[in-house]
């Protein structure tokens, strides 16, 4: 595997750390800045919204790049904009910085993966991809408890310095390791580009990334007073417990990219129904602690992890460009403000548990997305062609083959 594909993981990694900080440090950052924890938590919703919106403006606007100079420029944009946050005076300050490392996110993620596409040979896509949003992975493994500890025990600020040296050390390593290609087949051409999004088969596809990732954000996103107020664990136990929920992403992560380029659609078709099978027993059954830990668990085998079967099949089904990468990772960002939304309104009405069922029943309507091209494929007489595949004499695509 080419070294890239895991220096583009580090730059993921230091984007998805910045995306958490704030949920590990809103008691601290709700004191510093003078405002309420809700107040605070509109900035967790901002920086979503920044990613879903104004994400695909953003790679519009760097098509004309070549992808890693698209990639420079974003890193910088997003080092000012954690650096404005680690600086902010007040609430406003703090909610601009924050949009700002939204918007420059989003599109990092779209050409982050179109750049790991032309890096590899199309039979080991999905593991690239897999390997590449590792850094998803461990940014939830890793970055949320050791940017919360450095926030705790030396000031909040600081866990945003922290998160810009990263930054650096993330923006270095890519201009160091990360090939010069050019910018992607097609891209450069707005027109080009929008090409794809005339196929509704894609808009399908895209569905149902936004409802995976709404199963499992409805539950994720309400762990923490599910397992203290309902399974009755200690507040202190909980980070230990989504340290291992966080393992289980990185190894459900690793599986789903071995299969998922030769079984793209069944990956996702299996992954919804364990993950609909997985809520309904942690609604059922949270109560129990060792049940609740296991199906807690078990959401994490096959939740997120997702991801690489996601991008395989948005990409055969459009292609592989910056654009549809990136409004792909904004369907995914709804994903996780329709889950979390949708769960807590449940939760007003219904209680702790309820944020479950409604990840339930957001898996019942992601496998019925599914079905459509569950049918077409069963009437196939073969397999289709790889449209993100480089052209077998392309000298260029030989030259990386053999990275």
């Amino acid at each position: 595997m080419p070294r890239a594909v895991y220096l583009l993981a580090m730059g993921i990694f230091a984007m998805v750390t910045s995306e958490f900080v704030v949920a590990g440090l809103m008691p601290q950052m709700a004191v510093g800045l003078g405002v309420s924890i809700p107040r605070i938590g509109y900035l967790i919703t901002a920086f979503a919204v920044a990613m879903a919106a104004g994400g695909p403006f953003l790679t519009v606007a760097v098509l004309k790049l070549r992808q890693k100079t698209a990639l420079m420029a974003l890193f910088g944009i997003f080092l000012a904009g954690n650096v404005l946050a680690a600086l902010a005076p007040d609430y406003g300050v703090m909610l601009a910085a924050r949009i700002v490392t939204g918007v420059a996110s989003q599109p990092f993620f779209g050409v982050a993966i179109s750049l790991c596409v032309q890096l590899t040979r199309p039979e080991v896509r999905g593991r690239a991809i897999a390997l590449t949003m590792n850094g998803l992975m461990l940014g939830t493994l890793l970055g949320l408890p050791l940017s919360t500890i450095v926030g705790e025990r030396f000031g909040w600020r600081v866990a945003f310095w922290v998160i810009s040296g990263i930054t650096v050390l993330a923006a270095l390593a890519t201009l160091a390791g990360v090939p010069r290609l050019g910018r992607a087949e097609g891209g450069g051409s707005v027109r080009g580009e929008l090409v794809a999004f005339k196929n509704p088969r894609l808009w399908l596809a895209l569905s149902t990334s936004t409802l995976i990732i709404g199963a499992t954000f409805s539950a994720f996103s309400y762990f923490h007073p599910i397992l203290t107020e309902v399974t009755g664990f200690r507040a202190d136990t909980v980070p230990l417990l989504l340290i291992g929920y966080g393992a289980a992403t990185v190894i459900g992560n690793t599986i789903v990219g071995r299969l998922a380029d030769r079984h793209t659609v069944a990956v996702q078709l299996v992954g919804l129904v364990l993950n609909f099978l997985f809520l309904v027993g942690f609604a059922v059954f949270a109560h129990l602690a060792v049940p609740a830990v296991m199906l807690m668990t078990g959401i994490g085998l096959v939740g997120v992890t997702m991801n690489p079967a996601m991008a395989t099949r948005v990409q055969r089904t459009g292609n592989a460009r910056p654009l549809v990468n990136t409004v792909h990772s904004s369907f995914i960002t709804l994903g996780v403000i329709v889950g979390s939304s949708v769960g807590g309104l449940a939760i007003n009405s219904f209680g702790f548990r309820a944020p479950l069922w409604v990840g339930a029943a957001l898996a019942v309507i992601g496998i019925g997305t599914l079905v459509p091209d569950l049918l077409r494929r069963s009437g196939a007489a073969e397999p289709e062609p790889d449209p993100v595949a480089a052209p077998a004499d392309d000298p260029k695509y030989m030259c990386m083959a053999r990275s």
